[in-house]
């Protein structure tokens, strides 16, 4: 396969992509996550991976494919970004305890001036957790930089997932069978 750029620091990310043995290098550029308030959901997570893959274009002048993705929670209507500090990861948390949200991921692939994009989504239950098991799993593994304030991966998500239907890695960040796929398009 054909060496791509992740426009991307998430390890998550980079993890998926040695997994399905995608060879890639990461360049990031610094991108403003704030969206027009009239997308909606799946929208939202595209143009901000768009900004992303954009952003990284402007400094990289190479042939290689340039991969962006980014992840949101929405919950009741509301889009769960990445929480601010301690008291805000364990708001977020609360408001999904014995609810169903969807993890949505937006994916951007620009190659040769062509824009791949799309969106996924996944529908991740949550059993209800006491306030001493969420402020345990923030305190011990500071979910700061993930939209909902949580990794299925983690502590939380082998105790507090009660079901998901959808792609398992797109709620840990990226839809990698499917980014695969496209990327094999492209060669």
């Amino acid at each position: 396969m054909q060496k791509i750029i992740l426009a991307s620091q998430s390890p998550r990310r980079k993890q998926l992509l040695q997994w399905a043995e995608v060879p890639f290098d990461v360049i990031v550029a610094d991108t403003d996550e704030h969206y027009p308030p009239s997308l909606g959901f799946e929208e939202i997570a595209i143009y901000i991976a768009r900004n992303k893959a954009l952003a990284v274009l402007k400094e990289y002048q190479g042939s290689m494919p340039v991969l962006a993705a980014d992840t949101i929670v929405v919950c009741e209507g509301k889009v769960l970004g990445k929480p601010t500090d301690r008291e805000d990861a364990i708001r977020m948390l609360s408001l999904l305890q014995g609810k169903t949200h969807e993890v949505i991921t937006g994916v951007v692939i620009i190659h040769q001036g062509r824009e791949l994009a799309f969106a996924d989504k996944t529908s991740v239950a949550f059993h209800t957790m006491t306030f001493d098991q969420l402020s345990f799993y923030v305190d011990k593994y500071k979910p700061y930089d993930k939209a909902g304030a949580y990794a299925i991966q983690e502590w939380i998500g082998v105790v507090g997932i009660k079901s998901i239907r959808g792609d398992f890695y797109n709620v840990m960040g990226l839809p990698v069978s499917r980014v695969v796929n496209l990327l094999k398009d492209l060669q």
